[in-house]
């Protein structure tokens, strides 16, 4: 499983960047792959990418409501909303685990053989705090004079962007290193104090500020692809807590085995000794159970 998984990681993060032309032609893809979402996280301005950005897409169609509300025009976005809305009731957080080029560099910043720290268990807010804050109500409210935002989680946080984006224009292009101010400065120490984070401690950019797996993670309880934990089998041996990358603690009942934090990399499913993880399709019979009562009463 963990093979498998690691394959497809391999293989989305280069068809999410398969446009190796642009040291020769336009810096930026703009054919029409770039109207399709990329289900993880991975920047719409990097010169390789071949897709969009489902945050950066949400936060355009955000910045522009009130001119478009004013031109007497609504856009509510159905493709962007739909799209993610497919993605996390099929499988729930799982494009996380599976495809996010992002949670790939973070696993591998992991592995390097410096001390491990601890993460503190209220960081895991911090994804909802920068979806409600950086990508839906600032985009809205603050605007210029003609009404329009700004993708503020793109400009003032998201490292992807300043990685995949930001760092290769510079090098391709000198009029923009000349141009380049305290904003990439400080976009660039940003990016240099999260990946030392990740090489302390496991998947941190996913636990506690990526805004698209707080989407996804809304799905993880009601998605048609879900995680079973059977106490009745299980062993208390924590294999399951040792090699979660979110640090979910279900064997004892601190968390839900289907809580927001899992990323449905199934690694726990793998190496469980006694069968107490299992993988189910479809609403579980408890929930049935409860529709069908439900309806009679």
């Amino acid at each position: 499983m963990e093979r498998l998984r690691r394959k497809s990681q391999y293989i989305f993060t280069l068809l999410a960047n398969a446009y190796w032309l642009f040291p020769w032609r336009s810096p930026i893809y703009q054919g029409p792959l770039k109207k399709i979402c990329f289900p993880g996280l991975n920047c719409h301005s990097c010169p390789a990418a071949t897709m969009s950005c489902p945050i950066g897409a949400l936060q355009n169609l955000l910045a522009t409501l009130r001119p478009s509300l004013q031109m007497g025009q609504i856009h509510f976005g159905a493709y962007v909303l739909g799209s993610l809305g497919l993605i996390g009731s099929i499988g729930g957080r799982m494009p996380c685990g599976w495809i996010c080029p992002f949670g790939l560099l973070q696993k591998w910043l992991f592995l390097l053989p410096v001390p491990k720290l601890s993460f503190w268990r209220p960081f895991r807010m911090g994804p909802y705090l920068f979806l409600v804050v950086f990508v839906v109500l600032l985009p809205i409210l603050v605007v210029d004079p003609l009404g329009y935002g700004s993708t503020w989680f793109c400009k003032y946080v998201c490292p992807a962007g300043t990685l995949e984006a930001g760092i290769p224009l510079l090098s391709l292009d000198q009029g923009l290193r000349c141009a380049a101010g305290w904003l990439f400065a400080y976009k660039f120490i940003v990016l240099i104090l999260l990946l030392i984070w990740c090489t302390v401690t496991s998947r941190p950019f996913c636990r506690a500020i990526c805004p698209l797996g707080a989407i996804y993670g809304l799905f993880n309880r009601i998605s048609w692809l879900r995680l079973r934990f059977h106490p009745d089998r299980c062993v208390q041996c924590k294999a399951c807590l040792t090699i979660c990358p979110t640090g979910i603690s279900f064997y004892n009942g601190l968390d839900d085995l289907n809580s927001a934090a899992c990323i449905r990399c199934l690694r726990c499913l793998s190496i469980c000794p006694a069968n107490a993880v299992s993988l189910e399709f479809g609403p579980v019979q408890e929930d049935i159970g409860k529709a069908v009562n439900t309806i009679e009463s």
